[in-house]
């Protein structure tokens, strides 16, 4: 069974807001390294429909681009996409697959099929399934900015205090701190 790994960037206050993030070589570097290493890519319909309506145009270059970001777009192109919506059925992109059942049994399932893991990037989605205790590790780039707004990280709350185990904590050079967490059982 592979690990389900929530990844996201963060600011100090908890904005996940994709825009209030830095975006240079180490931060494409970070999340190329997470997405080369899993064998799945697992969001909600909101990331979903923000990832397709950009990144399939820069695997084919019809949107001008620097070679490391091309180079992610045509891996995460190749990388199987999976996608929980109740609204929407219909999920184009290419490798992308739809999570239509009990949203435990198939995460849960997605998981037991992937040896080498699933990254989860998505906000209130990882709020849903760590409600559920389905989250094994935590990969967040934490960034050195108060947005002073949000959507922020578990916006929606959980039910008790989820206690982590610090695997590593890494300072970047432009001030990032990459933080990897584990679940404490």
């Amino acid at each position: 069974m592979g690990l389900l790994t929530f990844s996201i960037n963060v600011t100090l206050d908890g904005c996940v807001d994709h825009q209030e993030g830095i975006v240079d070589d180490e931060t494409n570097a970070f999340f190329t390294r997470l997405m080369d290493e899993c064998g799945a890519m697992l969001w909600g319909r909101i990331t979903y429909e923000m990832m397709e309506s950009y990144w399939p145009a820069v695997a084919r270059g019809d949107v001008e681009a620097p070679p490391a970001i091309r180079e992610w777009a045509v891996k995460l192109e190749a990388k199987p996409k999976y996608v929980v919506s109740s609204t929407r059925k219909d999920f184009p992109w290419t490798n992308s697959h739809h999570i239509a059942e009990d949203l435990r049994t198939g995460v849960q399932r997605l998981k037991d099929a992937t040896p080498a893991g699933v990254l989860l990037g998505s906000g209130r989605l990882a709020t849903e399934l760590d409600r559920l205790d389905l989250i094994d590790e935590y990969k967040l780039l934490v960034h050195p900015r108060i947005a002073g707004h949000g959507p922020t990280l578990y916006q929606g709350g959980l039910l008790s205090t989820r206690r982590l185990e610090l695997i590593s904590a890494k300072p970047l050079r432009n001030g990032v701190v990459a933080m990897h967490y584990r679940r404490e059982h």
